[in-house]
């Protein structure tokens, strides 16, 4: 019988990539595993997983609401009825081992999961340790994480230190800055700044650069803008008179829009923060302040501490964060101290480990 695991989570690509890349490596050891995943209806796992060949069922599952406590209302109710489908899932399925990546989805399927001695695992990508992880982690067989220091969350012979996966095209040598900037259609001999808020967008950072557009193009500084859905259009009309400029909601060809950029913009959500450890570019990042335990910034700050990237909050990105780009592009002396730096965090083959320990305690 092939061994099947469950994979569950996600919300963000924070959660679906690097469970993407974990599934990836497990079948590089095992061709014959069974892999199911597990998201929340409505949610950008139930896209991207099915692109990436997996299969995956969607629960009816909201995660708490920080922005209105009266549209947390239906939420026990949507809890109780996600373990009645989970169940049903792990009935069928039957698996193995399953294995919890993060986002409120992985809730229900690891607890009931631990509940009838499946074995499971977590994987925790940030420097501060979300709470559904927290509270899973006592009855779970390993926790991986992706930062060094997180004993004071998990049961420190549980923990399992092998960095955050990163997608296996980014891990892979780079394009030729010359084949990347032809793919946007810009010029490799200008200054190029790629812009992201994460795979949903960012609205702080969005409308800086929208603001800015006129100081990026004086300086001769190339954008390549990843909006999220929400700004896209907005984005889209704001540089359609402009040269040097690309937008899109979502930038698939990652890999191509590193190997373009001199600096980044971004968020700091954990599998951003690994990417850029990886590829080596200097950064920007404006931390999400909502972010749950307020873990984007606790990432950045893991780097700016070592002098390995620069940091803007978000309350400042309006009036700080075009100007500090500038000056960052038009300084290559700086570029190269954050590049070398940055690229000592660079963890290239988490996924691996991951789904080599895993394979290693369910086999024994």
């Amino acid at each position: 019988m092939s061994m099947r695991i469950l994979i569950a989570g996600g919300g963000t690509g924070g959660h679906i990539f690097p469970a993407l890349a974990i599934a990836g490596a497990l079948k590089e050891q095992d061709a014959s595993i069974d892999i199911l995943f597990v998201g929340a209806k409505g949610k950008m796992e139930m896209e991207k997983v099915p692109q990436a060949g997996y299969s995956i069922v969607g629960l009816d599952i909201v995660g708490f609401d920080r922005s209105s406590l009266t549209k947390n209302i239906a939420l026990p109710w949507k809890l109780i009825k996600s373990f009645w489908q989970v169940r049903k899932i792990v009935q069928a399925f039957r698996p193995d081992a399953v294995l919890g990546v993060g986002g409120y989805s992985s809730f229900p399927v690891l607890r009931f999961a631990q509940a009838k001695g499946i074995p499971s695992f977590l994987h925790e990508s940030n420097a501060y340790a979300g709470k559904t992880n927290q509270l899973l982690a006592k009855r779970a067989q390993l926790v991986f994480t992706g930062a060094v220091g997180l004993e004071k969350f998990f049961p420190v012979q549980k923990i399992s230190f092998t960095g955050n996966p990163v997608r296996e095209a980014i891990c892979a040598v780079l394009p030729s800055r010359e084949k990347a900037a032809a793919f946007f259609s810009l010029l490799p001999s200008r200054p190029t700044l790629l812009v992201m808020g994460g795979s949903l967008g960012a609205r702080s950072i969005n409308e800086a650069i929208d603001r800015g557009l006129d100081q990026l193009q004086e300086a001769g500084i190339q954008l390549i803008w990843q909006t999220g859905k929400q700004y896209a259009a907005t984005a889209a009309r704001r540089v359609s008179d402009r040269q040097g400029c690309f937008t899109a909601d979502f930038i698939k060809e990652m890999e191509m829009a590193y190997a373009a950029a001199d600096v980044v913009i971004a968020r700091a959500g954990a599998m951003t923060v690994a990417e850029l450890a990886v590829v080596a570019k200097p950064v920007l990042f404006v931390p999400f302040p909502l972010a749950a335990e307020d873990h984007q910034r606790v990432n950045a700050e893991q780097l700016v501490d070592r002098q390995a990237a620069l940091l803007i909050p978000d309350r400042d990105a309006a009036v700080a964060l075009v100007p500090a780009a500038v000056a960052l592009c038009l300084d290559k002396a700086k570029q190269q101290t954050l590049s070398n730096a940055i690229a000592s965090f660079a963890v290239r083959d988490a996924a691996r480990q991951v789904a080599t320990k895993i394979l290693k305690a369910v086999r024994n």
